[in-house]
């Protein structure tokens, strides 16, 4: 094992026995934030101690069996040993090397899915109603809730426009990836030759952000309009003025929410919209820079990227960043979606990786 790795090793037993310390502490069990984090952290750890523990273990067996070597008598069985750990060693530091690539600190928070309707008119709509409800199993199988903060209602069904927020532990680590092109190849409900048309929607996930970490927005900098809500709702929502759009004047950007029927929770939840999309143009112009000089395999994330497409007649779904096809649409359709989202968490490893390889030899 290279000696920057063991040294950075070296630092998790002692920052489990600090975690231990803390945990006990009266003070802090009762300050629930801070004891969520320091919880997390403390099973992050601990698994990266334990199986670095298992290393060093098989190293001192591996050492003893050498030293077995000598003698006549063990030597067979010292060689059986020696080559079980020759081969266990290096999938044990392979892993150990995964658990100390860098995390993205806003994988563990809930996420905003943004859906819009491309090319396609009508059978875009419906099909970003398709990928609503998509989303909306996937996180059902994983326990998550999932609320509605506003939308655009299609001519025909589905949705011109729709913002779903994802609440759940590491909803926006999964779904990160989901963000960029998604294209429809099928035979639309009004076509009636029976053709196949290509249509397409975009699809943005976006980090809620931390309200202690959130972007600081001058109120001077917004205009706020009140509207009639559409759709469902009732008849109180079409008679009051409840919806609330949000314009963040110095970039444009415009968050909207007619989900409540309170005016004021309608303009907190469009904040929160507005806060994440901010910062996502921000995250993106970075990673742009970024791609300028390193072309990803996940890409940048832009909607502009057509990351999957939908193949209807085939049964296919292929995510052309990593080649994955999967003929078994009818399910992913359904949500069932974990093994296309852990292709890329592997794949996205397998870049990081590479970058610390990188970096290791531009510093030698």
């Amino acid at each position: 094992m290279k000696s920057f790795l063991r040294q950075q090793l070296e630092r998790y037993p002692v920052r489990l026995n600090e975690l231990d310390f803390f945990l006990s502490q009266p003070e802090v069990v009762t300050d629930m934030e801070r004891f969520r984090a320091l919880t997390r952290e403390h099973a992050e750890v601990s698994e990266v101690a334990a199986l670095y523990e298992r290393f060093r273990q098989r190293e001192d067996a591996l050492a003893q069996a050498q030293e077995m070597l000598q003698d006549p008598e063990m030597a067979e069985m010292a060689r059986d040993e020696i080559a079980a750990i020759e081969v266990e060693l290096p999938l044990l530091e392979e892993e150990l090397q995964r658990m100390l690539l860098p995390k993205d600190p806003d994988d563990v928070r809930n996420t905003f899915i943004e859906i819009r309707a491309g090319t396609g008119g009508d059978e875009s709509a419906l099909f970003a109603g398709d990928l609503l409800r998509m989303y909306t199993r996937y996180a059902e199988r994983q326990g998550w809730r999932t609320e509605i903060v506003s939308e655009s209602p299609g001519e025909v069904g589905g949705c011109k426009e729709v913002v779903i927020r994802v609440i759940g532990e590491g909803a926006y680590g999964k779904l990160k990836f989901e963000s960029g092109g998604h294209r429809v190849q099928r035979v639309p409900a009004t076509e009636t030759q029976g053709r196949i048309h290509t249509s397409a929607c975009t699809v943005a996930a976006l980090p809620e952000p931390d309200e202690a970490q959130a972007v600081q927005i001058n109120p001077a900098d917004l205009r706020i309009d009140t509207y009639r809500a559409s759709g469902a709702g009732g008849q109180h929502v079409n008679k009051t003025d409840s919806a609330v759009r949000i314009t963040h004047l110095p970039t444009g950007i415009v968050a909207e929410c007619q989900d409540d029927r309170s005016q004021h929770r309608n303009k907190a939840k469009a904040m929160q919209v507005l806060a994440a999309r901010i910062k996502e143009k921000e995250r993106s112009e970075r990673a742009a820079k970024e791609a300028a000089t390193r072309k990803g395999l996940i890409g940048s994330g832009d909607r502009s990227d057509r990351i999957r497409t939908y193949n209807f007649p085939q049964g296919r779904m292929t995510d052309h960043r990593i080649n994955l096809t999967l003929y078994k649409l009818q399910f992913v359709m359904e949500g069932e979606l974990d093994e296309v989202i852990d292709a890329l968490l592997l794949a996205r490893k397998a870049e990081q990786l590479e970058e610390l390889e990188f970096s290791q030899g531009a510093a030698r």
